[in-house]
């Protein structure tokens, strides 16, 4: 992909973010919406200095849509964050969004989910080429075909609670995709069932799109039933969606919780590379 091509889809990913920095219209449905009794302009995006090298794009958000949980969104720097501009982005965040009583603010950085002791790691992004994956064998008995419905949703749902039964911090770091994506995902022809010596045994699946302005095939599920687990069988999901995915030169990309380590070593021994992630940073 060329210079040129990335910047175009980069300003496309962020168009919306700075709609919300000038649309007037869009921050007095924001606070009708969320009714916390704070002036629509206080809910417009806000491009900030922090540094007199960095400038830093604002936005107040909520976690899971809950008035509760407030936090403040770094969507784009003008370089990479060091933990030497924490206290002025906090100050920086507390002036723009103080009325929110944000306790956390939550940043990108394509540093090592470790080096930063004072932030909790929130999703890290890992990619590689599909054309790179496709190189890889995967074992025998283990295949994916279309998925035509929904009839095992069911049975993809049982799956996820046992993973949560055995790992208590589990759901709140992965759920289930919804029944709308995986139409969405059927519709686009991404969408497969597991097949493990004839039975079914989980879903992969991806939509096409960009991200940090790269042509992606975008990971809506991987998911492997509870007579699949234990036997070495997750990182290769990656590879056979790359089987089975076009060939047009896009990227595997998707989104795992730092600390969801069964998932995240999954995919980086199928051949993802984990190339940084968002980090919460406490605002006290």
């Amino acid at each position: 992909m060329s210079t040129s091509d990335r910047l175009t889809n980069l300003t496309d990913e962020h168009a919306f973010d700075l709609q919300l920095a000038t649309d007037k219209g869009i921050a007095a449905q924001r606070a009708e919406h969320f009714d916390l009794g704070i002036a629509p302009d206080r809910w417009l995006n806000r491009w900030v200095k922090v540094h007199d090298d960095l400038n830093a794009m604002l936005s107040i958000r909520f976690k899971g849509m809950d008035v509760t949980q407030p936090f403040v969104d770094v969507s784009v720097t003008t370089r990479p964050l060091t933990s030497n501009d924490f206290a002025a982005l906090r100050e920086v965040a507390s002036r723009e969004y103080g009325p929110f009583q944000a306790l956390r603010l939550r940043f990108w950085s394509p540093a090592d989910m470790n080096e930063f002791p004072e932030v909790a790691p929130d999703l890290r992004a890992l990619a590689a080429p599909l054309s790179e994956l496709r190189n890889q064998p995967v074992p025998e008995g283990l295949t994916l075909s279309p998925t035509p419905d929904d009839r095992h949703y069911v049975q993809a749902q049982a799956a996820y609670g046992v993973v949560d039964a055995q790992h208590p911090a589990h759901g709140a770091q992965a759920s289930l995709i919804s029944r709308e994506d995986l139409q969405d995902g059927i519709e686009a022809g991404t969408m497969f069932d597991v097949m493990w010596n004839g039975d079914w045994s989980g879903y992969a699946g991806t939509l096409p799109g960009t991200n940090h302005g790269f042509l992606t095939q975008t990971v809506q599920e991987l998911v492997l039933a509870p007579h699949a687990r234990g036997q070495g069988l997750g990182p290769f999901l990656s590879v056979l969606l790359a089987h089975h995915l076009p060939d047009d030169g896009s990227v595997l990309y998707g989104t795992i919780h730092g600390e969801n380590t069964g998932a995240r070593q999954a995919a980086l021994t199928a051949g993802r590379v984990d190339f940084g992630g968002w980090n919460w940073l406490p605002m006290g």
